[in-house]
């Protein structure tokens, strides 16, 4: 996945600053690099998959709120996942 792609998309889609987006761009490149999700799902994980299940979020969330909104649905359906949510304090 290419995490410059991804970081500049979701500043534009999702209106985020500079520092949040590059938060979690390199979040998921790490869980890309970590091979889980493909392994859970029986797919790569895209920048199209990003920014999908994020605009499935609530519409009020943050984008850090989004991702950990995704990244807690894929702890409970398949667990293994909380390790990539971003703690409070790290944007």
């Amino acid at each position: 996945m290419d995490r410059t792609a991804l970081e500049t998309e979701l500043q534009d889609i999702f209106d985020a600053d500079q520092r949040a987006a590059r938060v979690v761009a390199r979040q998921a490149r790490d869980l890309a690099d970590s091979g889980r999700f493909a392994d859970d799902l029986g797919m790569e994980l895209s920048v199209e998959i990003v920014r999908s299940n994020l605009e499935d979020a609530p519409a009020d969330y943050s984008l850090v709120e989004r991702w950990n909104w995704w990244l807690g649905s894929l702890e409970l359906s398949h667990g293994g996942y909380e390790r990539f949510q971003i703690r409070d304090g790290a944007v």
